[in-house]
Order: C-alpha cells, then sequence, then structure tokens
C-alpha cells in the first residue's frame, strides 16, 4: 500500500531586497483615475521620470492629487516598489522608468519563511 502525503511548500515572498536599510521613501502625486486603478489592484506598476533614484524596496507614499484643482484629495496609498525597469531599452526614454509595485514591504534577502518574521 503506497500512501502519498502532500508536504507544505515552504512559503516565498514576492521580493526580497538585500539591504533594508538603504531604502528610500518617496512621496509622489498621482491623478484619481491611477490612483483607483492602483487600489483596486488592476495597476500594479506606474512610469515615472527617475528623478530619484528609484530602487527595489523603497517605500512609496501615493498622495492623490486632483490636477484641475490642483489640489490633494487627503487620500494616500502606500505601495513598495518591488522592480524598476530602466529607461533606454524596451521603448521607455532614458532617465525614465517604470516601477513595479508591491502591497507588502520587501523581505531581507535570506529570509523564506515568514511565519517566523
Amino acid at each position: 500500500m503506497t500512501t502519498n502525503i502532500a508536504l507544505a511548500e515552504q512559503f516565498v515572498p514576492q521580493f526580497q531586497t538585500s539591504n533594508p536599510a538603504q531604502h528610500q521613501t518617496h512621496e509622489l502625486k498621482i491623478w484619481p483615475e491611477c490612483f483607483a486603478a492602483v487600489k483596486a489592484g488592476s495597476k500594479p506598476f506606474d512610469v515615472r521620470e527617475n528623478d530619484q533614484g528609484f530602487q527595489v524596496g523603497d517605500m512609496l507614499l501615493l498622495r492623490e492629487f486632483e490636477p484641475e484643482s490642483e489640489q490633494y484629495t487627503g487620500r494616500t496609498l502606500t505601495r513598495w516598489v518591488s522592480y524598476v525597469l530602466q529607461g533606454g531599452g524596451f521603448g521607455i526614454q532614458a532617465n525614465w522608468c517604470v516601477l513595479g509595485f508591491s502591497e507588502l514591504p520587501p523581505i531581507p534577502t535570506g529570509i523564506t519563511d515568514i511565519r517566523l518574521w
């Protein structure tokens, strides 16, 4: 008689980063349509001028900004940079980048099971 035992897979975090102490926080304006899409999870990225040296693991404070009134709405979202696609290739203009977003903060390199984290 053979018994099949299913072992739980080890949890692997979304993304890792080597030095959390070097991360920055960036406060960014975001228009209402994009804010709603990020909040809904249908827009897990953004295209930005890379004038702030974005790095994987950086925290983004996205502040909803109404362009017609030139006022902040008071709504904010927090996301972490999970990927940076630098400009100069793939049709992205130099000095621009595509930022991948994560709703969860990065896990330090070497940690593969956050149940004990």
